[in-house]
């Protein structure tokens, strides 16, 4: 594992930033961890948890984006902390906001073996604690603006998994201009449709706008899940109704995936606009002088699609190559997180709930206890820590393991150990050059794999094939078969 790295800048804020953490512990005798640790606060932070959909590694500009600038997001990165080695927990979207919204692994439910999620009586069990319900538990005002994508009425609501309010859209994605999926509305109040006029990502930041003032005078905390649909497909900009009514008109319950749409030039159009959206939000906290009161967390659910920059990673959604599971992470908590800084800590979507339980000042509940690891020592400036991470993806029977600087990686019957540090583009395949280290890591994952639920292969997966996108030529079809061979 790399040092962590900082600018020089940077560097000097983070240092002043630490020494207040240290000093704030002392004074409240109250810390959570035995190192550098976040002081237990008089007030419990707000929190502001905004998740994008489909968000490459290298879409931000601050991440390395050349094309358009995102000066809101990375305004959060100069203020905050910006993480340069964060996965997404799955390659697709509901696998990872099963693992976000619980904090473990999301192959310990049925519900996080579908990839993504799709129609039935199948969702998140509504007994199972969550982030949201253990922040109300708390004490927090909770609410889900935005997607939710873990299963549908009447079995499953955000209201039944610790979200006090909901407004959204329940399945994996809707056109921006019609709100409609599989030729169906779907845009709620709570457990109520309803039909709005406007472009999605400017009205889910109409309402994150309107839930901060509405409590900015609260005595309680709040927690707001800000989960944008943008920039996942269809490909629409701000500006772009003409081809929502196009795709209304095909009639094709499947047309908003359209492969025969998009650009880049749209595509910057949709981050940019999540960006001026964020901007908002920003602006609206320190208008209302909450920004110290504030942890700000901006991530992704999986790797980059069709039109996302993945740079310097290849391979994309759906697939566990780096540029699959690599995402942008930023947080942001001023006085508390040191401006400017860059860490190198290994960390994963499941990670955020014993973080945030941790600085709010609560514990996950015994009886589920994460799989994700609390950050908090990393945020007050601790050097990063050892750890593994696994995957697996039932399309191509992809297999994946992290430790350190090594990746083991396993598609179909090829199998691979890579130096993702060295080697991020996974291309030179060093299994014959350490074979000891390729079957350590492959034991580990067949070890960690027994401790999770078997693969379901009724279970929907995604994938893509060369009729779809040119760059997958040779793939014919999407395989969920079991292997055929052992190493």
């Amino acid at each position: 594992m790399q040092p962590q790295a900082k600018t020089a800048e940077g560097s000097r804020h983070f240092m002043q930033g630490r020494r207040a953490f240290l000093l704030s512990s002392a004074a409240t005798a109250a810390a959570f961890f035995t190192g550098p640790s976040i002081a237990v606060s008089p007030r419990q932070p707000n929190i502001l948890f905004i998740l994008a959909d489909d968000l490459g590694y290298a879409d931000l500009s601050c991440y390395g984006r050349r094309d358009y600038q995102t000066p809101a997001i990375d305004s959060l990165a100069t203020h905050g902390m910006r993480f340069t080695q964060a996965y997404a927990n799955s390659a697709v979207c509901s696998a990872t906001r099963v693992s976000l919204i619980t904090g473990r692994y999301q192959y310990r439910l049925p519900v996080g073996l579908e990839e993504p999620l799709g129609p039935g009586n199948i969702g998140l069990p509504p007994e199972h604690p969550t982030l949201p319900s253990l922040l109300r538990k708390a004490g927090y005002t909770t609410a889900l603006i935005g997607k939710w994508h873990l299963g549908a009425l009447p079995d499953f609501d955000p209201g039944r998994s610790g979200y006090d309010h909901f407004w959204g859209i329940r399945g994996g994605a809707v056109d921006y201009f019609t709100h409609k999926a599989m030729g169906a509305p779907d845009l709620w109040d709570d457990q109520h449709q309803i039909r709005q006029q406007g472009y999605l990502t400017d009205l889910l930041g109409d309402k994150a706008v309107e839930f901060i003032g509405e409590h900015s005078r609260s005595a309680k905390p709040w927690f707001m899940s800000l989960h944008f649909t943008a920039p996942h497909w269809p490909w629409e900009g701000p500006a772009d109704e003409a081809e929502a009514r196009r795709l209304d008109e095909s009639r094709s319950p499947w047309a908003i995936a359209h492969y025969d749409g998009g650009s880049s030039k749209t595509y910057a159009q949709m981050v940019t606009g999540m960006d001026r959206q964020i901007a908002r939000l920003i602006a609206a906290l320190k208008r209302l002088d909450l920004e110290k009161d504030t942890i700000v967390v901006f991530t992704s659910d999986n790797g980059g699609e069709r039109f996302s920059d993945t740079w310097p990673f290849s391979g994309r959604k759906t697939e566990l190559l780096e540029g699959g599971l690599r995402i942008p992470a930023i947080i942001r908590w001023p006085g508390r997180i040191g401006e400017g800084a860059i860490s190198d800590q290994m960390m994963a979507s499941m990670d955020w709930l014993p973080t945030l339980l941790a600085i709010a000042g609560t514990k996950p509940d015994p009886a589920y206890p994460p799989d994700g690891m609390d950050l908090s020592p990393i945020l007050a400036g601790s050097s990063p820590a050892s750890r593994r991470l696994y995957w697996r993806y039932l399309n191509m029977n992809q297999e994946a393991c992290r430790s350190g600087a090594w990746k083991y990686l396993k598609i179909l019957d090829n199998s691979f150990l890579f130096n993702v540090v060295d080697d991020p583009l996974e291309r030179a395949n060093l299994k014959e050059r350490y074979p000891e280290k390729f079957a350590e890591l492959k034991a580990a994952f067949d070890s960690w794999n027994k401790t999770m639920l078997p693969l379901n292969l009724a279970a929907r997966t995604g994938g893509s094939t060369g009729a779809e996108v040119a760059d997958r030529f040779g793939v014919s079809e999407r395989r969920n078969l079991l292997p055929t061979s052992k190493d």
